[in-house]
């Protein structure tokens, strides 16, 4: 096997140099850069979309930082019109109030807190919580329509100790779906260090690199997700600033996901639970310490590349109407790397209220919602929120009643 190309930067996790190279999917617009009817004649910006990954910590990360208030002031993901993410949502509140005896004298935050998807099930049992959103237009929907009380802000050390002057410190804070968009991750978790009460635990949630790398979920890369996490590089991040992880689980959601429970150091502290050391050994095992483990993973890439643009070329070629489903920014890499357009689809669908009446960036896919399927009634369709796929196939039942039919992707291209 050749040996990878070395890049000239520095890990975002630990700062050592000698990074080396995974997969390069070219220049591509920003995943969620959805596009007015106006803005569809004007230049669209690209950026490099490399993966690399770092012997030194493990930690795989993209080498592009987007300016973070370029990305995520204003945002298109709202979490509640996922049911899955909803149920998700619910489930793990209830568990953490029951396991954790959470009460009125209470405090849960939760970090990138999106809607108030989460919170809300917290405030209805009468605890306290708090958001964090930077994205200004999503957490003006939680505090109007839910009564989340949230703060448009990043968050950092300087805005954990702000809090804690303030005397708000957390017993459970929660951070799904977000370390993967911190730039600076060590800032990051020493204001975890420091808004946590000593009790207290952060429950965060990240897509699984082994995962990643196992499904060739390679459309999980945008320039949103800097970092690509595994049990062994999130250890190595939380001992770092003196946290330390008591607990992990793996989650079928978002195409496999970790999640950690993590607490203050202390020398009185028991032993993490062997969930902890039983997947560090089997990271070992598999080698997602070393390059080996992930030089296979841009060839299997090409490989669906080649399946899917067939399949859609020869059903174009038989005259099959095709549209897809799910304007999401994992549709966005899927279609711009695979050089997927209009020539080959006709619309997107997509749930989203928010999204509807814009256009894909890069493809410029217009976006219509779902009812749009039956009206039209395509052949075919792509599903490129394939992670939520049980969901989406439920509530098309009357598409695929009437014939229609669904391409799933990934892991492999399968029709249903």
């Amino acid at each position: 096997m050749s040996r990878a190309a070395v890049v000239d930067i520095s890990c975002r996790g630990c700062g050592a140099g000698g990074l080396e190279m995974v997969l390069s999917l070219g220049r591509t617009p920003l995943a969620n850069s959805l596009l007015t009817a106006e803005q569809l004649k004007e230049p669209q910006d690209t950026y490099p979309l490399d993966l690399v990954f770092c012997p030194a910590c493990t930690l795989v990360q993209i080498t592009e930082t987007v300016p973070p208030e370029k990305l995520f002031r204003e945002y298109l993901y709202f979490s509640s019109f996922s049911d899955t993410m909803l149920a998700h949502a619910r489930t793990l509140a209830e568990r953490v109030i029951k396991a954790r005896s959470l009460n009125d004298q209470s405090l849960v935050i939760e970090i990138a807190s999106n809607d108030g998807y989460l919170l809300q099930f917290y405030k209805g049992s009468g605890i306290d919580v708090l958001g964090i959103e930077p994205a200004r237009n999503i957490a003006r929907v939680a505090r109007e329509q839910r009564g989340i009380p949230t703060l448009s802000e990043f968050f950092g050390e300087d805005l954990a100790a702000e809090l804690k002057t303030n005397g708000q410190r957390a017993d459970v804070i929660h951070a799904h779906n977000v370390m993967a968009h911190v730039a600076d991750l060590n800032g990051f978790v020493r204001g975890l260090q420091a808004l946590l009460k000593d009790s207290g635990v952060a429950i965060i949630e990240v897509p699984y690199v082994k995962d990643m790398i196992d499904g060739s979920e390679f459309d999980t890369i945008y320039h949103e997700h800097l970092c690509y996490f595994s049990l062994t590089s999130l250890s190595h991040l939380f001992e770092r600033h003196g946290l330390r992880i008591e607990e992990v689980e793996r989650l079928a959601i978002h195409g496999g996901s970790l999640r950690v429970f993590v607490s203050k150091r202390t020398q009185e502290q028991p032993a993490a639970s062997s969930s902890v050391d039983q997947m560090l050994a089997e990271e070992r095992n598999w080698g997602i310490g070393r390059i080996e483990f992930y030089q296979g993973f841009g060839a299997r890439v090409e490989r669906l590349r080649n399946q899917l643009v067939q399949m859609l070329s020869e059903l174009k070629s038989r005259g099959k109407g095709i549209a897809a489903y799910g304007a999401s920014a994992k549709g966005s890499t899927l279609l711009n790397y695979f050089g997927i357009g209009r020539e080959m689809l006709d619309f997107i669908a997509d749930r989203s209220t928010v999204k509807q009446g814009l256009f894909m960036p890069g493809t410029k896919l217009p976006i219509y919602a779902p009812e749009k399927l039956v009206e039209k009634m395509p052949d075919y369709v792509l599903l490129l929120t394939w992670n939520f796929a049980e969901e989406i196939l439920d509530q098309q039942a009357e598409y695929r009643r009437r014939g229609g039919h669904f391409i799933i992707p990934i892991p492999e291209v399968a029709v249903v």
